[in-house]
């Protein structure tokens, strides 16, 4: 099947191996956008109460696309904190993907130019990240864009539409969005999980320890366990 052979198998400046690589992205991302559309409404009603319009929020969710990151930025901007401060509070929260475009440099090839290793790391996500380093040896840059091309649009879509009609549903229904992004950690855990032992421990070892400080969350974590075993 030409959908499962490895990245790195034709030459990286074949147009179809291209195409393909950037329909593979559409594909897998698609899941992922949706999860995206759904955690970034209640993000637009945060932003909404920190006096945002769709416009901006719509740009802010573009240019930034961090769920953490956004959601400190708006909180201090509804503190009226300085710039210092949400420049501070958005690198703290974002600075976990430092980590993940060093690691995921490593699974693109040395011909990569420059200027598509810029694109890829303006919009390194979670999501993004996992499904890309576990692509078999090298990353085809294009496999990354066309995921971007699915879930960018869909994450920047969903915080403007929280802004325009979110305060007009019922605080019950923004709460359950949020439980779309356990759905997407589940879709980047579960498949790994169930080939590599390793993976396995390592995911259940690291829910038995942040237990006792997420009782709040109990189900969550009986879903995770229950779709991993």
């Amino acid at each position: 099947n030409e959908l499962d052979i490895a990245d790195d198998v034709y030459p990286v400046d074949n147009i179809s191996v291209k195409k393909q690589a950037f329909k593979d992205g559409i594909r897998d991302g698609f899941p992922i956008a949706l999860g995206y559309l759904a955690v970034s409404f209640s993000l637009g009603i945060t932003a909404k109460n920190a006096g945002l319009t769709a416009f901006q929020g719509f740009l802010t969710s573009f240019l930034v696309n961090a769920s953490a990151g956004e959601y400190a930025g708006f909180t201090s901007i509804a503190t009226m904190a300085t710039y210092i401060e949400v420049f501070l509070v958005i690198l703290i929260a974002n600075s976990r993907y430092l980590i993940m475009s060093c690691a995921l440099s490593q699974k693109l090839s040395p011909d990569i130019p420059w200027y598509q290793r810029i694109l890829i790391g303006f919009d390194i996500t979670d999501e993004l990240f996992a499904i890309s380093i576990a692509r078999p040896n090298y990353l085809n840059p294009f496999y990354y864009f066309g995921a971007m091309f699915i879930t960018m649009p869909c994450w920047a879509g969903g915080t403007a539409l929280g802004i325009v009609v979110g305060n007009l549903l019922p605080i019950q229904l923004i709460s359950a969005f949020s439980v779309a992004l356990y759905g997407m950690f589940l879709a980047v855990i579960i498949r790994p999980a169930r080939k590599n032992q390793v993976v396995y421990l390592l995911s259940s070892a690291l829910l038995l320890a942040t237990y006792p400080l997420t009782f709040l969350i109990y189900l969550n974590y009986q879903v995770l366990h229950v779709s991993l075993f």
